[in-house]
């Protein structure tokens, strides 16, 4: 890669991860964001963009020098599996020992939201660039339960 290219590449992942962080709440701030990351997850059929918030994930791992990772339909079902789960007993679900990590958050409307907790959390943000080469990832929504939407993050090889 020239310096020029990984300048902007540099640049532009910057200007993602920003954006992940100028949530105030005002009309305009989710418009920096594509739909897919700023979607709220506490509405009627709503689902989330996993390629969109992989690529987010994979943005982060580039400012890390980690190399990206594949979205897999496996662990989109695994990470959705343990988001049901989460949501109906209102209980962290145990990381299955096939996975390389597993990223657990509850609370957060949108993956947008979400992933800045993640990475503004020490441990988390280690498990963001643990070394994996594949990722799942799923939100389920129970509004009787405390939290509301819940997050699961699989990483695995």
């Amino acid at each position: 890669m020239t310096k020029i290219s990984a300048l902007l590449t540099a640049g532009a992942v910057a200007l993602v991860l920003a954006g992940c962080s100028s949530f105030g709440g005002s009309p305009a701030s989710p418009g920096a964001l594509s739909a897919g990351l700023s979607a709220r997850m506490d509405q009627p059929n709503a689902t989330l963009d996993s390629q969109q918030a992989i690529g987010l994930i994979n943005a982060y791992r580039a400012t890390r020098n980690m190399p990206p990772l594949v979205a897999d339909a496996g662990l989109n079902g695994t990470a959705q599996a343990l988001a049901n789960q989460y949501a109906q007993t209102n209980t962290a679900p145990t990381k299955p020992q096939a996975l390389v990590q597993m990223k657990l958050s509850a609370g957060y409307a949108t993956f947008a939201e979400t992933f800045s907790g993640w990475r503004n959390n020490a441990a988390d943000a280690v498990g963001l660039v643990a070394p994996a080469t594949k990722a799942g990832v799923a939100v389920a929504y129970n509004p009787t339960s405390s939290y509301g939407i819940y997050w699961v993050l699989v990483l695995g090889n």
